[in-house]
């Protein structure tokens, strides 16, 4: 078993734009109406910077930056683990379509976006951090992958908080007939090793070798979201941050069929 402490939270998905509005839903207080979201430009990012950017890169940046605000670190000095089931499939179309041409001119500023760690180091960049960044991918387990390096990482590498970000985006046709998704998700969790008077919760993370079902949500919307998303796996995680009331337990989907349990303590401080 591994224990981490959650910091702060950023999230960005239809209906759920940042965690002041998205707990509320979560946690069952409002209802929830899957709005599409607006277009991201992440005040982190330089305009000219932003202006090379994705919508994929947009929303990693978004949450992690508001995960970062909201446990009141610097960004500069965190670690960060960046997760991403496709990465960025408008890229990978496009590049799919050039280079079937027979003279394919491939923008270098559209490669070098197409690569899983390029929302890490536009992150790296308009945090002015050197702290070492991992990008990584797990199919439908991806969030629950993440989460289990991030708690790796803090039991091992001695820093004492990082930047967990999950994040997809649907693809274009005809990537989406082989690998659909129904929305945008990203999540963002500052996670550290101790206990602060700032901690939302205690997470005690866990493999299990049996088979476990995964958790679902009651709400309709919520769940067609949950399932629709890779990223957005992390819902019952968040839906438990957000009501903050009695430790409660979560089944998250790893890889090769084993499944990630997730125990969630609220602290009250």
């Amino acid at each position: 078993m591994m224990e981490v402490y959650v910091e702060g939270v950023g999230i960005f998905a239809p209906g759920l734009i940042g965690w002041p509005g998205a707990a509320p839903v979560l946690a069952g207080r409002a209802a929830y109406q899957p709005v599409p979201p607006p277009r991201l430009s992440p005040s982190m990012l330089a305009p000219d910077v932003r202006r090379r950017t994705t919508d994929h890169i947009r929303l990693a940046v978004e949450v992690a930056a508001e995960a970062v605000r909201h446990s009141a670190l610097d960004a500069s000095t965190l670690p960060s683990i960046f997760a991403s089931s496709e990465s960025d499939g408008q890229i990978t179309h496009y590049i799919c379509e050039e280079v079937i041409k027979d003279n394919p001119e491939v923008s270098p500023t559209r490669f070098h976006n197409s690569v899983n760690n390029a929302p890490a180091g536009y992150w790296s960049m308009a945090a002015a951090s050197r702290a070492p960044s991992t990008s990584l991918a797990g199919y439908d387990g991806t969030f629950a992958v993440g989460m289990v390096e991030a708690c790796t990482q803090l039991a091992i590498e001695g820093a004492a908080a990082l930047l967990l970000v999950a994040h997809d985006t649907p693809l274009p046709e005809p990537l989406n007939s082989a690998r659909p998704m129904n929305a945008c998700f990203g999540v963002g969790l500052v996670l550290a090793r101790k206990r602060s008077a700032r901690s939302l919760a205690r997470l005690a993370v866990s493999l299990q070798e049996a088979a476990l079902e995964e958790t679902r949500l009651d709400d309709a919307g919520l769940e067609e979201l949950r399932a629709g998303n890779p990223s957005a796996r992390a819902l019952p995680l968040l839906a438990v941050l957000a009501d903050d009331a009695e430790p409660a337990s979560i089944v998250l989907p790893y890889v090769q069929g084993r499944p990630l349990l997730v125990v969630i303590e609220p602290c009250r401080n």
